[in-house]
């Protein structure tokens, strides 16, 4: 390196090493430790390496003397980045970045800019992206990550002090990203939570890439860190300790010193309340409607209207006041009329003196005070009612009146409950269509022969079903069709529909048209159809047609198999992630296997959903919504709050533990009365597979909310859960997982592919229809979100997830094969020797092989054990490829089905399924070869091949008996093993021979 020349003026050229993105793995173990070296008019300085991060985050300035600002236009600046390999003291080349000095501006102008980077040459293999801010300064850059060339060599200087111990660099490494981490947060809560918001991107000679980062919003003195969207500091998941059950220390917030009072919610903090209860008053003087107000500071609740023609109203309402927001010493009671803003009457508690209700104690008996005038005197009546301290473990917190709803409408106060859901009983109904007999033809009135087209149509609520139309046969008439296919259908209790069938003949048009016309009809009660628990047909019955004529010259009937299949386990979720696997039939449920705890405890940083008028920012009105198994839960709703604090707990019968719990966050849209058309939108949601998770122990963590949307994937908050999974039966547990993980009918008579997905539509649709009638409803877009009913739409970037996943798998095989590949090059001789020995003591004694491999299988288990993932799983942004997938393919996964684009966007997204499906059609094609190549072994396609394949096939044959399998197996992989100046660089001659075998690709056309 050479030094700097001496500069004439004051500007200095800063180069802001932000981060890198997605770099590639150089040191051999799936990593890279890299650094960032920029280079300009002959002056080097680098950064910090950062051991084993492919997203490393710098935030190192780089200053450079600038001879003179006007030429600095036709320089460049050229920002490299490598991987340190520590044992050789040399490094790897991870790409480069030229930034020219015409797009240098001043620090005011400044911003942080997206590069993707380079190759060095043709055949570099790198990837990864880098985010640099440069610009020209004149005053004196300060701070410890500030770097600059000085007149006696301080690149080399600069370099020692790279060479730190490894520790000490992954010290300050957690050091900057808890620093970046908590800027970040600070600067969210200073925009009161105002989302994320992108940064600006200035194009650059297409060096650039889109992607979407997290930048710190509003201005900060100082520079800020730079979350990126896909780093690990902002998708992670956080385990927390808060204090559950009212306990002062323990690991998760447990402890053996719990409150009596929070015994039954131990896995939610306590949250204390001032419950007032208003049962009735009596012997009231008023001429009007009555109602009660409770005014506690600046919190004031007013119970309904009770019409005068009582002197003896009733209301029977509990009023919650949180005590941490209690300002006043008293709580007051007024009577008054509806008509007046004066009260008649008041009653007074003082809350030194209110007493704490401690469950399982019962609730406290009201009792009658007298109601004081406004001067103090007695007024006359009296108001029964009780005042008492409690926790959210009290039965009346789910129906009180909270405090922190005073703004609700009145109309939406039922909409913020909590309330606990069942989905209906739903049962697979089948219908066999066999027959029908002495049907009547429907003729034109002409005396052209026709012959008819019948088909059965068949309707149960919205269900419609159709049969294929009856073929003709020689030994049955017209009037006689014959079908006999089955029809599912999906019917929940208690069962109020009918089935309806219907014989149709098509007398001209398409199926399904107005010229189906029926010939025939029957309604049968589904609540009459009989129940079958197993494989066992139910006897079929003969049902009489009615064709809407009363001179009816035929008989006409219909010949139908009814029966409600018990033994099916009907699919409201992807099998993948289910919660549920029983059969319908209540008979056939196994005991229960565990219990699963849940404490809802709270979310923070949620994005704004909504602007309210008053307000400065946004707001947000969220609850949250549990799904396991047909019980659903759905906490209260926290008004005006983006960290919303819920802290209950609920419970579930665990019967099989490779099930999932999905718990969802949702905005409250109902809240300002608009129950028609109002959607509450979605927030995020977390799944938690029950099998992940250790017996006993008390999870503790920070969720984050994760959604897609068209613009990106967006982080939407963090959902703070406390989760326990209980096990009573150790042994009956573990033999759930040797049984079948559906129940039995689904293996004795399976039903197709796309059956299951109309029925799960259909099952959706009575889950919805059901929830949408309770009170608070679920509404529909809750439902559909919960049970991912979009799961199975084609998306680019699920199908590039998917695959990488299928990569990931195969990797392993792959490694293997290129272990014995290495063994076979003779680079390392010492440990070709050993495999070669291991292999030949391997043939010695075959009855080695499977106990080695099993052995070896539990010490690795053994091994990692220690290193057993100690959280449970989470959404995945990196997995699931939401961070690096491209606009259009965002668009056209959240595009509607039919599509709604125009041609231009349609054709260019049918070329490339073209081109994809094109790639496909190749490897297929391929494959097939391949077979088509084994079976032309003997098919004597090409005889003098086949002549060929038989004698080597008699010759082995003789050849086998004689000589010992063991020697055979010696030979040939010592053969295999070879050294490399041993072989020749053309193919074997038995592979030569299997590619000169014919395939029939030559006769596709």
């Amino acid at each position: 390196m050479t030094t700097a020349k001496t500069c004439s003026g004051n500007e200095k050229l800063v180069v802001e090493v932000v981060g890198a993105h997605n770099l590639l793995p150089k040191d051999g173990e799936g990593s890279s430790s890299p650094f960032v070296e920029v280079e300009f008019e002959n002056q080097r300085l680098r950064t910090k390496v950062k051991p084993k991060d492919l997203n490393p985050i710098w935030h190192e300035k780089l200053v450079f003397h600038v001879i003179d600002v006007n030429d600095l236009r036709y320089k460049t600046l050229e920002i490299s980045v490598y991987n340190e390999k520590r044992s050789s003291n040399s490094r790897n080349f991870l790409g480069k970045v030229r930034v020219l000095g015409s797009g240098v501006g001043r620090e005011a102008e400044s911003v942080v800019q997206l590069y993707t980077l380079e190759k060095r040459s043709l055949f570099s293999s790198v990837r990864g992206e880098i985010s640099i801010k440069h610009y020209i300064t004149t005053t004196a850059e300060n701070g410890e990550n500030v770097r600059r060339v000085n007149g006696s060599g301080g690149s080399k200087k600069s370099k020692k002090v790279q060479n730190l111990s490894s520790s000490m660099a992954i010290q300050q490494q957690q050091q900057q990203q808890q620093i970046a981490l908590h800027n970040h947060n600070i600067g969210n809560q200073q925009q009161n939570g105002q989302g994320q918001r992108m940064l600006p991107f200035y194009p650059n000679q297409g060096e650039m890439k889109p992607l979407v980062i997290t930048a710190l919003p509003g201005p900060m003195s100082g520079p800020g860190p730079i979350i990126y969207a896909n780093g690990s500091s902002e998708f992670s998941l956080k385990e927390t300790k808060p204090r559950l059950g009212g306990s002062s220390s323990g690991i998760g917030g447990l402890s053996s010193h719990k409150d009596k009072s929070s015994s039954t919610y131990d896995l939610v903090e306590q949250m204390q309340y001032l419950y007032v209860r208003i049962v009735k008053a009596k012997d009231l003087s008023v001429s009007s409607e009555v109602v009660s107000e409770v005014k506690l500071g600046n919190y004031r609740g007013v119970t309904k209207k009770v019409s005068s023609n009582s002197s003896n109203p009733e209301w029977n309402q509990v009023f919650a006041f949180s005590k941490e927001t209690i300002q006043s010493s008293v709580v007051e009671l007024f009577v008054k009329e509806g008509n007046k803003d004066e009260y008649t009457g008041r009653v007074w508690f003082d809350l030194s003196e209110i007493p704490t209700r401690v469950p399982p104690d019962s609730p406290l008996a009201p009792q009658w005070y007298k109601i004081e005038s406004r001067n103090g005197g007695r007024c006359g009546g009296e108001l029964m009612v009780s005042v008492w301290f409690g926790t959210q473990a009290d039965e009346a917190f789910a129906e009180a009146w909270h405090s922190k709803a005073g703004n609700v409408h009145i109309e939406g106060l039922s909409s913020i409950k909590s309330k606990v859901y069942l989905s209906p009983k739903l049962w697979y109904l089948r219908v066999s269509v066999i027959e029908a007999q002495d049907v009547a033809i429907m003729d034109k009135g002409s005396g052209i022969m026709r012959f008819p087209e019948l088909s059965a149509k068949l309707q149960v609520g919205n269900q419609i079903l159709r049969t294929a139309i009856s073929s003709a046969s020689p030994t049955r008439s017209f009037s006689n069709p014959y079908w006999n296919e089955d029809l599912m259908f999906v019917v929940a209790e208690p069962f109020e529909d009918y089935v309806t069938a219907i014989v149709e003949d098509r007398v001209g048009g398409a199926m399904g048209g107005q010229n189906d016309v029926a010939v025939g009809r029957v309604q049968i009660p589904v609540s009459a159809v009989e129940r079958r628990t197993g494989d066992t047909p139910v006897d079929s019955r003969w049902f009489s047609l009615d064709n809407g004529n009363n001179n009816n010259r035929f008989g006409s009937r219909i010949h139908l198999r009814l029966s409600l299949d018990g033994g099916y386990h009907v699919l409201d979720e992807a099998t993948m992630y289910s919660s549920d696997v029983r059969p319908t039939a209540k008979e056939l449920w196994k005991p229960q296997v565990g219990l699963l705890e849940i404490g809802i405890l709270s979310a923070t940083g949620l994005m704004p959903m909504k602007v309210r008028d008053g307000k400065s920012g946004g707001t947000a009105d969220s609850y949250c919504v549990a799904k396991y198994g047909p019980k659903w839960v759905r906490t209260r709703t926290v008004v005006d709050s983006l960290c919303p604090k819920w802290n209950e707990q609920y419970t579930w019968e665990v019967n099989d533990p490779c099930t999932v719990v999905t718990v969802g966050v949702f905005d409250n849209a109902r809240i300002d009365g608009n129950n028609n058309n109002s959607r509450d939108a979605r927030i995020g949601k977390v799944r938690i597979r029950l099998s992940t998770l250790e017996t006993g122990r008390v999870y503790t963590h920070s969720y984050p909310l994760i959604v897609l949307h068209a613009s990106g994937v967006k982080k939407t908050g963090e959902i703070h859960l406390a989760v326990r999974l209980s096990c009573g039966n150790a042994f009956n547990m573990l033999q759930m997982y040797m049984s079948p993980l559906l129940p039995k009918m689904h293996y004795t008579q399976p039903l197709g592919v796309h059956m299951l997905e109309r029925l799960r539509y259909q099952t959706l649709n009575a889950v919805a229809a059901r929830l949408s009638r309770a009170e608070p409803p679920l509404g529909r877009e809750v439902v559909e979100y919960m049970l991912d009913h979009d799961f199975h739409v084609w998306s680019m970037r699920r199908s590039k997830a998917n695959f990488f996943r299928l990569v990931n798998v195969i990797s392993g095989l792959v490694a293997v094969a290129k272990l014995v590949e290495v063994m076979r090059s003779w680079t390392k001789p010492v440990c070709s020797t050993v495999f070669v020995s291991a292999f030949l003591f391997m043939v010695l004694f075959p009855e080695l092989l499977l106990p080695c491999l099993f052995l070896y299988a539990s010490a690795v288990g053994v091994w990692r054990f220690r290193r057993r993932p100690r959280n449970p799983p989470h959404m995945d942004a990196r997995l699931s490829h939401a961070e690096t997938v491209f606009p259009d393919e965002l668009d056209e996964e959240f595009d509607t089905f039919p599509t709604s684009r125009g041609f231009d966007v349609v054709r260019m997204r049918y070329d490339r399924v073209r081109s994809i499906a094109g790639r496909v059609q190749t490897v297929v094609g391929d494959m097939a070869s391949q077979g088509e190549r084994v079976q032309a072994l003997l098919s004597w396609r090409d005889p003098r091949a086949t002549f060929l394949f038989l004698v080597f096939c008699l010759i082995a044959a003789v050849g086998f008996y004689a000589v010992p399998v063991k020697l055979t197996v010696a030979v040939f992989g010592l053969y295999y093993l070879r050294p490399p100046r041993l072989r020749r660089k053309l193919p074997s001659r038995g592979l030569s021979f299997f590619r000169r075998l014919p395939s029939r690709a030559d006769s596709l056309l």
